[in-house]
């Protein structure tokens, strides 16, 4: 006999996830990467070289919808108030966020704690802010970006469970 993830089991853990704080975590990664960076292992909890995080602008349930607003990878989704094994991740960064740095890989943490003396209102934070970088859910490498001034990324994810 096998076990099975159910539907339900997989929305119960998205929905104690949609209770905690995240933060997108960006880092310059290895350039001997490349276009091309290999996949990172399973294994790994932390970025090899983290310049900054931001914290979510949203966190929302989706379901696949071929019609939805949300276009990532994976397909096109859209925002529900309903449970489902589906998060959507938005993360808005600002025109100073690691200006002149070389992207190569992001990550998302749950529950960042913030060093001693930043502000709770604070959204970006640098390596040094961090007290503690919390639990690493989800990471990816990419193909270089560089940041500029005259950009303002937004980055999202449709993580399922």
């Amino acid at each position: 006999m096998a076990a099975v993830f159910t539907i339900s089991g997989r929305t119960a853990i998205a929905s104690g996830i949609k209770t905690r704080t995240a933060h997108l975590a960006w880092g310059t990664g290895d350039p001997a990467w490349g276009q091309a960076p290999p996949d990172p292992p399973v294994n790994t909890t932390a970025l090899l070289a983290e310049v900054g995080r931001r914290q979510a602008t949203l966190v929302e349930f989706c379901t696949p919808d071929v019609n939805g607003v949300i276009s990532v990878t994976e397909g096109r989704f859209a925002v529900t108030t309903t449970p489902t094994p589906h998060l959507y991740f938005k993360f808005h960064f600002d025109f100073e966020d690691a200006v002149g740095q070389t992207i190569r890989e992001a990550a998302i943490f749950l529950d960042t704690v913030r060093a001693t003396g930043v502000p709770v209102g604070q959204f970006y934070l640098t390596p040094s802010q961090v007290g503690n970088p919390g639990t690493l859910l989800l990471v990816e490498r990419r193909a270089p970006i560089v940041r500029e001034i005259t950009t303002r990324p937004l980055l999202e994810y449709v993580v399922t469970f």
